[in-house]
């Protein structure tokens, strides 16, 4: 399969501008993480991008280019703007094509998996007479992936984790529409690159905030080694060598030079990180209120969520973020349905079965609580409530001690499904701090 990747604007052209970004930035910085999954993760996939920097270049050159090269798809990577209220993902085919056409069902396809990803607000599947939709020679699609001048959307667009997450997406579409094929790692073996180990979580931070101006994705783990808490920077983890080397010579190419590469076996279980059991601090109201930022017409589970975490010792904030990564903010874009109660894709397999279903809200809520203990704890269930959840003798007790560690148990492959859920955790927090502080504000004299 040859994907054209044209990540629009570029060079004298800054594209939208809003929030102190520019458009150009962010259109280049996913579509280089979505031509690293590709080449490094799947077979037979050709990626030739219109720009890799910050270049100028037409929109004729770009449609000739590709059609020169005779690529299979063309993909144009954007972001919108409007007058600052508007907000929300949507994305675009020609005019001229009809609902059924082969573009359409790309569209369909491309669609559905990036909006289950990118919380952002769904404004549909559109048409349109962009000169980048209606010249290639070959199917072509256009995203626009959040409003700029919009705050909400703005914030997300910051984050490397939400950028990251929009290009998985877009992969995801890809892989299904084009039937890609994976590449083998039969041995499971991982290569991670270790781009440095910090006693100060700030440091931590710093490094990774590094590397992601320098656009390499990274995230930082928590480990404790004899008592003393450390923080990991990792930039990237491959099944390949060869990609786990190249990423290590971008590293230190930024001027890490003590980054390397270290080997795991898919046999040891990696239970480092940030626990399940523990307290919940974020209330049912910012917790509401965060989703109904994405989705105005969300249902209310923050406090069952409280309730139910507080009583079993699972941080009922986060397993409140793994249901909104679960649900698509509730929005129920996948195999589970709304009337099944099930916010954690309990059962859920495929279209042909969907999961468990459950006669209320609050008990979907137990299930889910319960399931997430049976992962935590080898402690018998309390038994104040019953259990509800249908598949707790099926787990091995005590096998997931980390929200990383459901990494290829809860989903699967599941390849960074914990880091996932921590990423959107972290930005439910950081949205309550921005709510407290503006209430701060408010009350100074």
């Amino acid at each position: 399969m040859k994907l054209y990747l044209d990540p629009g604007h570029g060079g004298s052209d800054p594209g939208a501008r809003g929030n102190g970004i520019n458009e150009k930035d962010i259109n280049l910085d996913i579509a280089l993480r979505i031509r690293n999954i590709l080449t490094n993760d799947y077979e037979n996939v050709d990626v030739q991008k219109s720009r890799t920097g910050d270049s100028s270049k037409s929109l004729d050159q770009r449609t000739n280019e590709a059609n020169s090269w005779g690529a299979d798809y063309y993909l144009s990577i954007h972001c919108n703007a409007f007058n600052g209220s508007a907000q929300g993902y949507e994305d675009y085919i020609h005019s001229s094509l009809s609902d059924t056409s082969q573009t359409a069902e790309y569209q369909d396809i491309l669609h559905v998996e990036i909006s289950s990803v990118n919380e952002l607000t769904n404004r549909g599947q559109k048409k349109a007479n962009f000169h980048v939709l209606r010249e290639p020679s070959m199917p072509a699609l256009l995203t626009e992936n959040g409003f700029i001048d919009n705050t909400h959307d703005a914030n997300l667009m910051k984050q490397s984790s939400w950028r990251e997450n929009v290009a998985q997406g877009h992969v995801n579409g890809l892989e299904k529409a084009f039937n890609l094929q994976r590449k083998d790692n039969d041995s499971g073996t991982m290569y991670k690159v270790r781009a440095g180990s910090f006693q100060s979580r700030e440091n931590a931070d710093n490094r990774a905030a590094y590397l992601d101006s320098q656009g390499i994705e990274s995230f930082v783990t928590a480990i404790t080694i004899s008592g003393e808490q450390w923080y990991r920077v990792q930039a990237g983890a491959f099944s390949i060598r060869e990609n786990a080397e190249r990423r290590l010579n971008e590293v230190k190419n930024a001027g890490i030079e003590d980054a390397f590469i270290i080997t795991e076996n898919g046999s040891q279980e990696d239970t480092s990180g940030y626990s399940i059991l523990g307290t919940t601090f974020l209330s049912p109201e910012l917790m509401n209120q965060y989703v109904k930022e994405i989705n105005a017409d969300a249902i209310k589970l923050g406090n069952y969520y409280l309730t139910f975490g507080t009583y079993y010792g699972i941080r009922g904030d986060i397993a409140f973020a793994q249901a909104m990564h679960e649900t698509n903010f509730l929005r129920f874009t996948g195999v589970v349905q709304p009337e099944q109660n099930n916010f954690c894709g309990l059962g859920a397999t495929g279209p042909d079965n969907p999961g468990a279903s459950f006669a209320t809200l609050r008990e979907g809520v137990l299930a889910h609580i319960q399931h997430l203990f049976a992962y935590a704890s080898t402690d018998s269930l309390p038994d104040e409530y019953p259990l509800v959840d249908p598949r707790f003798d099926l787990v091995t007790r005590g096998s997931g001690e980390s929200w990383v560690a459901l990494n290829g148990k809860w989903a699967v492959p599941g390849d960074y499904y914990g880091q996932n859920i921590l990423n959107l955790y972290e930005r439910m927090v950081r949205s309550a701090i921005q709510k407290l502080e503006e209430i701060l504000q408010d009350i100074q004299i």
